[in-house]
């Protein structure tokens, strides 16, 4: 793989983040007001604020880097491309549409299929999580590390479901079952970059999710790598941009640990 000219990143970066606080504008005000809500499945949201949001970045970024492929939750995906950015305009729609205050915009960069750079925004908190490669992850300008917990029994875990949890026998209320004997406790969110965003912060020890989108974790990924912590498939695999997606995140620590229960968990037979 060609390694990436740090200006181009650096160059990146910038417009990323000028873009992404202005999608998070664009929820931050949406909040309180009247949503449009249209199914996409049977449990499957959009506002028109998801739409706001992906038209703020999507536009922004095809002006600034009219060559770039991207790669975004609502209008699908575009031309492959050695930069490819993966962008969640609203991730935790459901919670957005109800009106409760977790959700995030995430935007990943990834160049000939390594992530470089990844954003998160938290607009009702005003914590914008950013890394890049070689650079570490900062909260609001301020250096973070994951967590020290060196056991399950000891770590706060998080994880999320599919819209397709009603119907997919593969719905990881098995492992949520597991984990909740194993670990202290586990949440979960509805937002998949906050939670990321938050093993990297040391808020939470440990996440898995089993079916996701790149835009879901590619912005995450990096925060959680680069602040000390591992992030694999399922399977052990480190390549996070590989579809079947799956997640486990961890601040390292716990990682083998994790991948055990799942791997006996989902053992044949």
């Amino acid at each position: 793989m060609t390694s990436p000219d740090p200006e181009s990143i650096a160059a990146r970066r910038t417009v990323a983040l000028q873009l992404i606080t202005q999608a998070g504008d664009v929820l931050q005000q949406g909040l309180g007001q009247h949503k449009h809500i249209r199914l996409k499945g049977i449990i499957d949201p959009v506002t028109q604020f998801d739409h706001l949001s992906e038209a703020v970045l999507v536009d922004g970024l095809e002006r600034s880097f009219p060559a770039d492929a991207i790669r975004a939750e609502e209008r699908g995906g575009a031309r492959d491309g050695a930069w490819v950015w993966h962008i969640d305009p609203l991730d935790g729609t459901v919670n957005f549409a109800h009106g409760v205050p977790i959700f995030a915009v995430s935007i990943g960069l990834a160049f000939e299929g390594a992530l470089v750079f990844g954003a998160v925004l938290d607009p009702t908190r005003n914590e914008l999580f950013e890394a890049t490669l070689g650079q570490g992850t900062r909260l609001n300008g301020q250096a973070i590390q994951v967590s020290n917990a060196s056991d399950l029994l000891h770590s706060l875990l998080v994880t999320g479901f599919g819209y397709d949890v009603q119907t997919n026998p593969d719905n990881n209320f098995l492992e949520f079952s597991e984990f909740h004997l194993r670990a202290r406790a586990v949440r979960r969110l509805g937002a998949a970059a906050l939670d990321l965003a938050y093993v990297a912060a040391g808020r939470f020890d440990g996440y898995w999710e089993l079916q996701m989108q790149s835009w879901d974790l590619a912005a995450g990924v990096l925060l959680v790598r680069e602040a000390g912590g591992a992030v694999t498939q399922l399977d052990g695999t480190s390549d996070m941009l590989r579809e079947p997606l799956s997640l486990v995140a961890s601040n390292g620590r716990i990682h083998t640990e994790m991948l055990r229960v799942l791997a006996d968990l989902r053992r044949p037979g």
